[in-house]
């Protein structure tokens, strides 16, 4: 989970070459190659695509960057400039990054599966309020008790602006997408079910609109107790489950049938051995009821060990 990556001496050559992190996103030529570079090392089922959640907001207007070795920044939104935000040359600005999908896309072999993504409203929203990430998201947090108006106003822009940006992926070749419900955390049940619940819903539902068989992914990290209810009132075709989740209670609050992403940790990727193999099989068994995509709890990390990578990827494709 996590485009191609920093892990790979090859995609740090790439890097080096692109400049800014953004002229790596919005170059399609260096787009595709870091998508590509992970399946030409191991067998994988899928690519996903070179992006960054924060083209969103990018392409909406508002300022973005990234610091390097800090990671994004943005000018924060205040209640004022929320207006400001350009919906009208959204999908213009992010035609490179489409174009990079097609173009990955036709490189691939035809059982491998294209992934698109997109980051969900209340995690981009959160970047877009902060100027940054944080442990807490206490200047959203805050922006949407203070200004409830100004807040409904951004979700409602950033609905919109979803459902067009990955409609536009799955008619550029994308086979599933994926909402990237990052920082779910941190939020009561009200909170959850207005933030996080509601406006993913309106995306899945907005994008069957346009496509009606299209697959969504629907990934809320942290979000717990929580799980189901999203599970049941946002329509996701998948549930992405994080790695604090215990399985058994995964299983007890998805309907039977109902499929899952997930979930190994990261840094038990990192250490490998034993103990690597070990909670794969929880996790592989622990889902063998359920369709399953067995991947990371979240994204792999830049010291992971490539031998470490192909090791668990030759043990999950024999099982």
């Amino acid at each position: 989970m996590r485009q191609a990556g920093r892990y790979l001496p090859e995609y740090r050559e790439v890097r080096a070459k692109a400049g800014s992190f953004l002229d790596l996103c919005y170059t399609p030529k260096w787009a595709i190659e870091v998508s590509l570079q992970p399946l030409r090392r191991f067998d994988l089922d899928a690519a996903i695509l070179f992006s960054d959640i924060l083209v969103v907001p990018d392409a909406l207007g508002q300022k973005v960057w990234f610091e390097p070795g800090e990671g994004p920044r943005l000018d924060p939104l205040t209640p004022e400039s929320v207006g400001t935000l350009q919906s009208d040359t959204f999908l213009d600005r992010l035609s490179p990054v489409l174009e990079a999908l097609s173009g990955i896309k036709a490189e691939l072999a035809l059982e491998k599966t294209m992934i698109g993504f997109c980051g969900a409203p209340w995690t981009l929203a959160t970047y877009m309020i902060g100027g940054k990430g944080s442990p807490d998201q206490a200047a959203a947090r805050l922006f949407a008790l203070e200004n409830p108006a100004a807040f409904r106003a951004l979700i409602d822009v950033l609905v919109e602006a979803s459902v067009n940006y990955l409609v536009a992926q799955l008619k550029a070749g994308a086979d599933v997408v994926q909402l990237f419900e990052s920082w779910a955390l941190n939020l009561d049940e009200k909170q959850f079910a207005d933030y996080v619940i509601e406006p993913n819903r309106r995306i899945v539902q907005g994008v069957r609109a346009e496509i009606p068989s299209a697959p969504i992914i629907g990934f809320p990290r942290g979000a717990a107790g929580m799980l189901g209810a999203y599970h049941a009132r946002t329509g996701v075709s998948m549930l992405g489950v994080d790695t604090a989740t215990p399985l058994d209670f995964i299983n007890g609050v998805l309907p039977e049938g109902a499929g899952v992403q997930g979930s190994l940790d990261p840094l038990r990727l990192v250490s490998g051995g034993s103990q690597m193999f070990e909670r794969a099989e929880e996790i592989i068994t622990g889902f063998g009821s359920r369709p399953h995509v067995f991947n990371l709890g979240h994204g792999i990390v830049p010291q992971t060990p490539i031998e470490h990578v192909g090791q668990l990827v030759e043990f999950v494709k024999g099982r």
